[in-house]
């Protein structure tokens, strides 16, 4: 229907006649290709009728065309021949100048090539160790360049966390330097077990409760506004940010004691993805530094402006000192993502250290003897299957790995009693470090961020035993000398499954064992040791065939109640 004031109508249908037309057109297209195959009618290319008896000067247009079609062949013909040519010159070129073909790969050639390999891998270790000495010299530079260090703690494993070396380098400087202690992740602990965890630390060092925010995506203001109207609806959301009201206060009286015309410095150190650029892109609000799941995403210092006087330095994680436990190494050091360790080995030295019905729990997973067992069972729960349904446990390590080190996992260690300050503390580096800050103001925001959070419960979260304080290095010259070796390629062997465990759970035995086909050309066995001496024999070849282990479908061979079908009860 045509409007009025419209030039022309509008061709806009309703959905209900649209579909209508085109179920009738449909419907028309499958009876027009019903009938023609019922007639024996095929739609295939009609053949080329050539030229017809009619047309005029037909032999000439016959005679041309053929004359075409010669024409082409003997051009395809001549640049087949000039391809030719040019790789018989190539290769008299190749063999006046000494150099044999391409295509045969002479003995000094395939060593070269295995030379070359060994140099790249060379070249990649000795790049590693130089990424370890960039850190701690990149580490350095922000302690000597801050003012204030803040070391930020994972509220899961606190003293976990803490490196004595870094605190003990910062205390050196003789006041000129202030030491602080920075919670994060509250919302990952029982509430009892942070009270007691913040009082501990509390009495050596001022330390501030803090929960980072995980969803700062831009720098618009848009954003900005958004996030501030969600998160004053619900404070244990991930979009909020709590206890950065107390901590930039604190910041920025201490800067305005300064000089009016310098600005404070604030140095934020700690262990790789305790949240160090977390805290730094809540206090700005926006995401100035990079972060992720990942970790040692953060590889050398970034200053971000927070206030007109305050400035914060960003900082690469702290290299853990090799002599650490395995399940500190697991947690603290880059070893997995280095390719120094495997993640089978760190997930095992992890679930010594848990409580194993707190893993059944957590994971859903039902009664494990060792990590192998535990990772196939995930493995197959989470649908992480190789080809032919084979569970892959490397990447079930992966993830498990970064349930714990990222931002997800619940899990707590017990605070241990005070039995006196550490050996470069004492009651007047503990006054000195609280002189200049209100106290009173720290305790009150902690009392409020406390109030703020939704805790997990106690049942819930996985009980940990820490091992204590985790060694660091921070000077390149204490890191040891990595030998670099090369050998000559081997036959790859199958790997050997793990099944080493704890003290406390029965060792399981393999219930399947590896097929090994030997294949010998040499003379039989029962051959003279003389014969064998005077002509000598060829090398065993030997085949290792890797067989898939399953642990969740092995039966216990000690059940009582298993039915016997070879027994006739009657």
């Amino acid at each position: 229907m045509k409007r009025p004031k419209l030039k022309k109508a509008s061709k806009r249908v309703s959905c209900a006649k649209r579909f209508k037309i085109q179920k009738k057109v449909r419907e028309h297209n499958r009876k027009l290709k019903k009938a023609a195959k019922k007639n024996g009618i095929s739609r295939k290319p009609k053949a080329d009728v050539g030229v017809p008896n009619s047309a005029p000067f037909k032999e000439e247009v016959l005679r041309e065309a053929e004359q075409r079609k010669q024409e082409l062949e003997a051009l395809k013909e001549q640049n087949k021949i000039v391809k030719q040519q040019e790789r018989a010159a190539k290769r008299k070129n190749e063999k006046e100048a000494g150099v044999e073909p391409t295509a045969k790969k002479t003995k000094k050639e395939k060593k070269d090539k295995k030379g070359a390999k060994a140099r790249e891998a060379r070249a990649a270790v000795v790049k590693e160790k130089s990424a370890k000495k960039f850190k701690c010299c990149e580490l350095n530079k922000v302690i000597e360049a801050s003012d204030v260090i803040v070391e930020v703690l994972d509220a899961r494993d606190p003293l976990g966390c803490r490196c004595p070396q870094l605190e003990e380098t910062v205390l050196k400087h003789e006041g000129k330097k202030k030491l602080m202690f920075i919670l994060n992740k509250i919302d990952l602990v029982p509430k009892e077990n942070l009270e007691k965890w913040l009082g501990y630390l509390e009495a050596e060092c001022p330390t501030f409760l803090f929960k980072s925010s995980m969803q700062l995506k831009d720098r618009t203001v848009n954003q900005k506004k958004q996030r501030g109207i969600n998160a004053a609806l619900d404070h244990s959301r991930a979009a909020s940010c709590l206890g950065s009201d107390c901590l930039l206060q604190t910041l920025t009286d201490l800067a305005n004691k300064k000089d009016s015309e310098t600005m404070l410095k604030v140095g934020i150190v700690g262990f790789p993805n305790v949240g160090k650029s977390s805290i730094i892109n809540s206090l700005k609000e926006i995401r100035a530094c990079h972060v992720g799941i990942q970790r040692g995403l953060t590889r050398c210092m970034q200053e971000v402006h927070i206030t007109k006087r305050v400035k914060m330095i960003d900082s690469p994680g702290i290299v853990a000192a090799p002599s650490n436990p395995g399940d500190v190494m697991a947690l603290r050091s880059l070893q997995v993502e280095e390719k120094e360790e495997s993640p089978l080995e760190a997930v095992r030295s992890l679930l010594k250290q848990c409580n194993q019905q707190h893993i059944m729990l957590q994971y859903n997973v039902p009664d494990y003897r060792n990590s192998l067992e535990f990772l196939t069972t995930l493995a197959k729960k989470r649908g992480l299957l190789q080809k032919g349904s084979i569970p892959n446990t490397e990447l079930a390590a992966t993830t498990f790995l970064n349930d714990w080190t990222g931002a997800k996992l619940s899990y707590n260690s017990r605070a241990p009693e005070r039995q006196g300050l550490p050996s470069y503390l004492s009651d007047a580096i503990v006054t000195e470090l609280q002189s200049g800050l209100n106290m009173d103001m720290v305790r009150k925001g902690n009392e409020n961020v406390i109030r703020g959070v939704r805790f997990p419960n106690l049942t819930s979260s996985i009980s940990f035993n820490s091992k204590g304080p985790t060694a660091g290095v921070l000077n390149d010259s204490e890191l040891p000398k990595e030998t670099i070796t090369t050998t000559a390629t081997a036959t790859p062997v199958a790997e050997e499954v793990d099944m080493t465990t704890s003290k406390d759970e029965p060792e399981a035995e393999p219930p399947v064992s590896k097929t090994v086909t030997q294949i010998q050309e040499s003379t039989p066995i029962q051959e003279s040791t003389q014969k064998r001496k005077d002509k000598p024999t060829k090398a065993t070849k030997v085949k290792f065939v890797p067989v898939n282990v399953d642990l969740t479908s092995m039966q216990h061979n000690n059940n009582d109640d298993a039915y016997d079908f070879n027994t006739d009860f009657v």
